[in-house]
Protein backbone atom coordinates (compact mmCIF):
# COMPACT_ATOMS: atom_id res chain seq x y z
CA UNK A 1 0.00 0.00 0.00
CA UNK A 2 1.73 3.31 -0.92
CA UNK A 3 2.60 5.78 1.71
CA UNK A 4 0.15 8.70 2.84
CA UNK A 5 3.23 10.89 0.85
CA UNK A 6 3.61 8.61 -2.21
CA UNK A 7 -0.19 9.39 -2.75
CA UNK A 8 0.18 13.14 -2.21
CA UNK A 9 3.26 13.27 -4.81
CA UNK A 10 1.43 11.01 -7.33
CA UNK A 11 -1.39 13.60 -7.31
CA UNK A 12 1.10 16.56 -7.24
CA UNK A 13 2.63 14.80 -10.02
CA UNK A 14 -0.66 14.26 -12.17
CA UNK A 15 -1.20 17.59 -11.90
CA UNK A 16 1.81 18.89 -13.62
CA UNK A 17 1.20 16.06 -16.41
CA UNK A 18 -1.92 17.01 -17.15
CA UNK A 19 -1.42 20.58 -17.67
CA UNK A 20 -3.25 21.91 -14.41
CA UNK A 21 0.03 22.86 -13.20
CA UNK A 22 2.39 24.60 -15.99
CA UNK A 23 6.27 25.72 -15.99
CA UNK A 24 6.69 28.22 -13.31
CA UNK A 25 3.71 28.06 -11.66
CA UNK A 26 4.19 28.03 -7.89
CA UNK A 27 3.29 25.72 -5.77
CA UNK A 28 1.34 26.20 -2.47
CA UNK A 29 2.98 26.90 0.54
CA UNK A 30 3.81 23.24 2.37
CA UNK A 31 1.33 24.62 5.47
CA UNK A 32 -1.67 25.17 2.76
CA UNK A 33 -0.86 22.00 1.02
CA UNK A 34 -0.83 20.32 4.62
CA UNK A 35 -4.10 21.30 5.22
CA UNK A 36 -5.66 20.34 1.97
CA UNK A 37 -4.49 16.96 2.26
CA UNK A 38 -5.01 16.68 6.01
CA UNK A 39 -1.59 15.32 6.55
CA UNK A 40 1.32 16.77 8.69
CA UNK A 41 4.07 19.44 7.18
CA UNK A 42 6.61 16.37 7.44
CA UNK A 43 4.34 14.33 5.15
CA UNK A 44 4.09 17.45 2.70
CA UNK A 45 7.92 17.92 2.46
CA UNK A 46 8.65 13.94 2.16
CA UNK A 47 6.21 14.28 -1.30
CA UNK A 48 7.89 17.48 -2.33
CA UNK A 49 11.47 15.88 -1.74
CA UNK A 50 10.15 13.01 -3.79
CA UNK A 51 9.02 15.07 -6.78
CA UNK A 52 12.02 17.34 -6.61
CA UNK A 53 14.98 14.64 -6.99
CA UNK A 54 12.43 13.38 -10.23
CA UNK A 55 12.84 17.26 -11.70
CA UNK A 56 9.59 17.91 -12.15
CA UNK A 57 9.77 20.51 -9.32
CA UNK A 58 12.08 23.56 -8.75
CA UNK A 59 12.18 24.34 -4.14
CA UNK A 60 13.43 27.74 -4.07
CA UNK A 61 15.05 29.20 -0.89
CA UNK A 62 12.95 32.11 0.48
CA UNK A 63 11.06 32.20 -2.77
CA UNK A 64 8.75 28.93 -2.56
CA UNK A 65 8.38 25.74 -4.86
CA UNK A 66 7.84 26.00 -8.47
CA UNK A 67 7.17 23.53 -11.22
CA UNK A 68 10.23 22.92 -13.13
CA UNK A 69 10.27 23.77 -17.06
CA UNK A 70 11.28 20.93 -18.95
CA UNK A 71 14.97 20.45 -20.32
CA UNK A 72 15.72 21.01 -23.30
CA UNK A 73 16.18 17.27 -24.87
CA UNK A 74 18.94 16.27 -26.76
CA UNK A 75 19.11 13.70 -29.19
CA UNK A 76 22.39 12.07 -30.59
CA UNK A 77 21.92 10.64 -33.67
CA UNK A 78 24.73 7.91 -35.01
CA UNK A 79 24.28 9.82 -38.90
CA UNK A 80 24.99 13.17 -37.54
CA UNK A 81 28.96 11.98 -38.27
CA UNK A 82 28.28 12.07 -42.02
CA UNK A 83 26.15 15.22 -41.54
CA UNK A 84 29.17 17.39 -40.12
CA UNK A 85 31.64 15.61 -43.12
CA UNK A 86 28.96 17.61 -45.68
CA UNK A 87 28.76 20.08 -43.76
CA UNK A 88 32.33 20.61 -44.07
CA UNK A 89 32.70 21.34 -47.65
CA UNK A 90 29.71 23.71 -48.00
CA UNK A 91 30.26 27.57 -48.45
CA UNK A 92 30.67 29.32 -45.14
CA UNK A 93 27.47 31.04 -44.70
CA UNK A 94 25.49 27.63 -44.39
CA UNK A 95 27.93 25.99 -41.98
CA UNK A 96 27.45 29.39 -39.91
CA UNK A 97 23.86 29.06 -39.64
CA UNK A 98 23.67 25.82 -37.90
CA UNK A 99 26.54 23.20 -35.79
CA UNK A 100 25.88 20.01 -33.89
CA UNK A 101 24.33 21.23 -31.67
CA UNK A 102 21.29 22.83 -33.27
CA UNK A 103 21.30 19.58 -35.29
CA UNK A 104 21.20 17.46 -31.72
CA UNK A 105 18.80 20.14 -29.83
CA UNK A 106 16.61 21.69 -32.66
CA UNK A 107 17.82 25.00 -31.39
CA UNK A 108 18.29 27.78 -33.66
CA UNK A 109 21.96 29.71 -32.96
CA UNK A 110 20.88 32.26 -31.22
CA UNK A 111 19.30 30.29 -28.99
CA UNK A 112 22.48 29.19 -27.71
CA UNK A 113 25.48 30.58 -25.22
CA UNK A 114 28.64 29.01 -26.53
CA UNK A 115 31.69 28.48 -23.97
CA UNK A 116 34.67 27.71 -24.33
CA UNK A 117 38.12 27.53 -23.04
CA UNK A 118 41.34 26.24 -24.83
CA UNK A 119 44.88 25.55 -23.24
CA UNK A 120 47.89 23.39 -24.44
CA UNK A 121 49.18 20.77 -22.49
CA UNK A 122 51.54 17.54 -22.61
CA UNK A 123 50.20 14.34 -23.40
CA UNK A 124 50.15 11.94 -20.89
CA UNK A 125 50.69 8.34 -21.28
CA UNK A 126 46.61 7.34 -21.67
CA UNK A 127 46.46 10.12 -24.54
CA UNK A 128 49.89 9.88 -25.96
CA UNK A 129 49.54 5.99 -26.70
CA UNK A 130 46.30 6.66 -28.50
CA UNK A 131 47.49 9.42 -30.64
CA UNK A 132 50.98 7.21 -31.46
CA UNK A 133 52.55 9.88 -30.19
CA UNK A 134 55.58 10.33 -27.79
CA UNK A 135 54.97 11.13 -24.04
CA UNK A 136 54.89 14.48 -23.51
CA UNK A 137 53.63 15.66 -26.56
CA UNK A 138 51.99 19.34 -27.09
CA UNK A 139 48.12 18.92 -27.50
CA UNK A 140 45.45 21.01 -27.61
CA UNK A 141 42.72 20.39 -24.95
CA UNK A 142 39.45 22.44 -25.47
CA UNK A 143 36.45 22.41 -23.51
CA UNK A 144 33.03 23.02 -24.45
CA UNK A 145 30.19 24.02 -22.45
CA UNK A 146 27.05 25.33 -24.73
CA UNK A 147 24.02 25.70 -23.42
CA UNK A 148 20.61 26.72 -24.35
CA UNK A 149 19.85 30.66 -23.48
CA UNK A 150 17.03 29.85 -21.09
CA UNK A 151 18.57 27.69 -18.88
CA UNK A 152 21.75 27.87 -16.51
CA UNK A 153 23.23 24.39 -17.23
CA UNK A 154 25.06 23.14 -20.14
CA UNK A 155 23.48 20.96 -22.89
CA UNK A 156 26.92 18.54 -22.02
CA UNK A 157 30.81 18.38 -20.69
CA UNK A 158 32.98 18.30 -23.93
CA UNK A 159 36.81 17.87 -23.35
CA UNK A 160 38.29 17.43 -27.02
CA UNK A 161 41.93 17.07 -27.82
CA UNK A 162 44.18 17.63 -30.87
CA UNK A 163 47.85 17.58 -31.47
CA UNK A 164 49.17 20.92 -31.68
CA UNK A 165 51.53 20.14 -34.48
CA UNK A 166 48.77 18.44 -36.38
CA UNK A 167 47.39 21.79 -37.21
CA UNK A 168 49.65 24.48 -36.09
CA UNK A 169 49.44 25.28 -40.25
CA UNK A 170 46.86 26.83 -39.31
CA UNK A 171 47.04 29.58 -36.31
CA UNK A 172 43.68 30.35 -36.60
CA UNK A 173 43.07 26.79 -35.19
CA UNK A 174 44.71 27.44 -32.02
CA UNK A 175 42.49 30.50 -30.74
CA UNK A 176 39.82 29.79 -28.82
CA UNK A 177 38.31 33.28 -30.12
CA UNK A 178 37.53 31.67 -33.21
CA UNK A 179 34.64 30.02 -31.33
CA UNK A 180 32.30 27.91 -32.65
CA UNK A 181 34.20 27.37 -35.89
CA UNK A 182 31.48 27.54 -38.62
CA UNK A 183 31.79 23.46 -39.41
CA UNK A 184 33.17 22.04 -36.31
CA UNK A 185 35.97 19.90 -35.98
CA UNK A 186 35.33 18.24 -39.61
CA UNK A 187 36.14 21.52 -41.24
CA UNK A 188 38.83 22.79 -38.64
CA UNK A 189 40.50 19.57 -39.33
CA UNK A 190 39.84 19.79 -43.55
CA UNK A 191 41.88 23.30 -43.23
CA UNK A 192 45.10 21.77 -42.64
CA UNK A 193 44.40 19.02 -45.40
CA UNK A 194 43.14 16.14 -42.82
CA UNK A 195 40.14 14.10 -44.06
CA UNK A 196 38.07 12.01 -41.05
CA UNK A 197 37.28 8.37 -42.15
CA UNK A 198 35.86 6.93 -39.22
CA UNK A 199 34.73 7.39 -35.95
CA UNK A 200 34.56 4.97 -33.19
CA UNK A 201 32.31 6.25 -30.23
CA UNK A 202 32.25 4.09 -26.83
CA UNK A 203 29.24 4.66 -24.37
CA UNK A 204 28.80 3.73 -20.41
CA UNK A 205 27.35 4.79 -18.15
CA UNK A 206 27.90 5.34 -14.17
CA UNK A 207 26.96 8.11 -11.19
CA UNK A 208 28.12 11.46 -11.57
CA UNK A 209 30.97 12.98 -9.81
CA UNK A 210 29.85 15.81 -7.18
CA UNK A 211 31.61 18.00 -10.03
CA UNK A 212 29.68 16.65 -12.88
CA UNK A 213 26.61 16.50 -11.01
CA UNK A 214 26.47 20.72 -9.78
CA UNK A 215 27.99 21.39 -13.81
CA UNK A 216 25.08 19.73 -15.01
CA UNK A 217 22.41 20.35 -12.13
CA UNK A 218 21.29 17.08 -11.72
CA UNK A 219 18.73 15.50 -9.67
CA UNK A 220 20.07 13.17 -6.91
CA UNK A 221 19.88 9.37 -8.59
CA UNK A 222 20.34 10.92 -12.24
CA UNK A 223 23.43 8.93 -13.89
CA UNK A 224 25.21 10.25 -16.81
CA UNK A 225 26.21 8.76 -20.21
CA UNK A 226 29.97 9.04 -20.88
CA UNK A 227 31.29 9.08 -24.74
CA UNK A 228 34.94 8.28 -25.77
CA UNK A 229 35.18 9.59 -29.26
CA UNK A 230 38.39 8.88 -31.45
CA UNK A 231 37.89 9.94 -34.75
CA UNK A 232 40.90 8.40 -37.78
CA UNK A 233 41.87 10.23 -40.95
CA UNK A 234 41.49 8.19 -44.39
CA UNK A 235 45.07 7.24 -43.14
CA UNK A 236 44.69 5.42 -40.41
CA UNK A 237 45.91 8.20 -37.81
CA UNK A 238 43.85 9.30 -34.50
CA UNK A 239 43.53 13.38 -35.31
CA UNK A 240 40.76 13.91 -32.26
CA UNK A 241 39.80 12.48 -29.29
CA UNK A 242 37.15 14.17 -27.30
CA UNK A 243 35.35 12.90 -23.97
CA UNK A 244 32.36 13.56 -23.93
CA UNK A 245 29.72 13.65 -20.34
CA UNK A 246 25.90 13.14 -21.49
CA UNK A 247 23.07 14.56 -18.92
CA UNK A 248 21.07 10.92 -18.36
CA UNK A 249 17.87 12.79 -17.48
CA UNK A 250 18.01 14.96 -21.45
CA UNK A 251 19.87 12.82 -23.62
CA UNK A 252 18.62 10.24 -25.51
CA UNK A 253 21.13 7.87 -28.48
CA UNK A 254 19.45 7.37 -31.24
CA UNK A 255 21.39 4.74 -33.47
CA UNK A 256 20.21 3.81 -37.20
CA UNK A 257 21.94 1.03 -39.12
CA UNK A 258 22.03 0.43 -42.90
CA UNK A 259 21.85 -3.16 -43.88
CA UNK A 260 22.57 -4.71 -46.76
CA UNK A 261 20.01 -5.93 -48.86
CA UNK A 262 20.64 -10.14 -49.78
Amino acid sequence: MPKAYEVIADDIRRSIREGERRPGDRLPAETELAERYRRSVPTIQNALRLLSEEGLIDRRHGLGTFVRSPRTLAVRDNRRHQWEKDRARQPLPERAATGATEHDTGLEHQDLVFHVTYREIEAPEELAEAFGVPEGTVLLERRYRTRCATETAPLNLVTSYLVRDMIAANPALLDGANEPWPGGTQHQLSTVGIEVARIEERFTARPPTPEEAADLELEPGTSVILLHKTSYDIDDRVVDISDVTLPGDRTELLFTTWLERW
